[in-house]
This record gives structure tokens, C-alpha cells and sequence, in this order.
């Protein structure tokens, strides 16, 4: 699974809207409003490097107010839930 990270700049007196409909999209996992430079923050979960130019400039740059996207690639994935899980394998309760 290939995850990327991508920073959305928007028309500020459209997040919710905006943000909702990247959220309705196929491969986005959660869209983040946030501070700072960028409105929102969306994780996109592809199967292929390819999916990511579908999702990314195909349809989340479409979507009305959509000003500009900034996309990260992520190369491995560190997750609090990863480690518990590892740890807890063999582990009765």
C-alpha cells in the first residue's frame, strides 16, 4: 500500500464543504482541517504509484476551490498501533 500524504490549500470560505467531498473520494483515508500555510490535509491509500496521479491531480485538484495540492510520499509507515500489535503477539490477556 502506497500512502501519501498530500497538503491542500483551499478557498478559506469553503473547507468544510471541500473538505467533505475529498473525504467522499475512493483511496482517502481522513482529511484533516489544520493551521497554517495549507487548509487541509488529506492521507491517500493507493495500490499503485500510478493510482496516485487518478486521485491526487485526477480528482482532488478538480473539486471547486481547490487551489493548489503539495504531495508527500510516504516511504514506510511508523504507527503507535503497529508497535502494540507487535508487541502483543502471544500475549494472553
Amino acid at each position: 500500500m502506497i500512502t501519501a500524504i498530500v497538503l491542500i490549500k483551499t478557498s478559506v470560505d469553503r473547507i468544510p464543504e471541500i473538505a467533505e467531498q475529498i473525504a467522499a473520494l475512493e483511496s482517502v483515508s481522513e482529511v484533516f482541517s489544520v493551521t497554517g500555510t495549507y487548509d487541509l490535509i488529506a492521507m491517500v491509500r493507493v495500490g499503485r504509484h500510478e493510482d496516485l496521479a487518478e486521485v491526487i491531480p485526477g480528482r482532488i485538484s478538480k473539486i471547486p476551490g481547490v487551489e493548489a495540492t503539495d504531495t508527500h510520499v510516504a516511504f514506510r509507515t511508523y504507527s503507535q498501533h503497529d508497535l502494540e500489535a507487535a508487541f502483543a503477539i502471544g500475549l494472553d490477556n
